[in-house]
């Protein structure tokens, strides 16, 4: 099976999420900025949000792109992942209205600790369909970066009972470290 579908559909998705998070923000009643100040915490996690959705786009989009075909098991693997980025808007909209509050931080931090699951078991499908030919498996090797993650969004999980602004300091950490896709297969992929 080729992996266009997949491909194409996951960018569809992903354009309905965004689209979905953005129809989230209100608009102000008043032609003032004063009127925007009580906006802030839901601005804010928006952008947070629109960030994560760019970076799984960005490196979905590169990850298939050294991918030679797909099979049932990365079609399901796909769909687990994108069940967790769907709730993206709910939880974004759910920690902006609460300013950020310890429990809706909590729920944020465990859909960005399933979807960074989600996002591996997409690799490792991939891997384990393609064998020891995988391109991918080569260039992300034991994937440090992806279990380091995994273990940051645990812990700022933790640390929103504690300090809301630490957990979302280490969910930011996480997210800036993704920012600039995986080199190692950004270079492949542009061959």
């Amino acid at each position: 099976m080729t992996k266009t579908r997949l491909e194409a559909f996951s960018d569809a998705v992903i354009a309905i999420i965004i689209t979905i998070l953005v129809l989230e923000l209100s608009i102000p009643h008043e032609a003032t900025l004063v009127a925007l100040a009580p906006l802030w915490p839901v601005f804010l996690s928006y952008v947070m949000s629109f960030v994560y959705l760019a970076i799984y786009w960005n490196n979905h989009h590169h990850m298939l792109h050294v991918t030679q075909q797909a099979n049932g098991a990365i079609m399901w693997a796909n769909m687990h992942l994108l069940f967790w980025l769907s709730l993206f808007p709910f939880v974004t909209g759910w920690m902006g209205e609460t300013n950020f509050a310890a429990k809706p931080a909590a729920v944020y931090g465990f859909v960005l600790l399933m979807a960074a699951v989600g996002y591996y078991v997409l690799e490792r499908a991939i891997v384990n369909h393609e064998g020891k030919a995988s391109h991918l498996r080569r260039l992300v090797g034991s994937d440090k970066k992806a279990k380091a993650s995994i273990l940051l969004y645990v812990s700022g999980i933790g640390l929103a009972f504690l300090s809301n602004w630490i957990a979302i300091g280490v969910y930011t950490l996480v997210a800036l470290m993704w920012l600039v896709p995986d080199r190692r297969i950004e270079a492949h992929a542009e061959k």
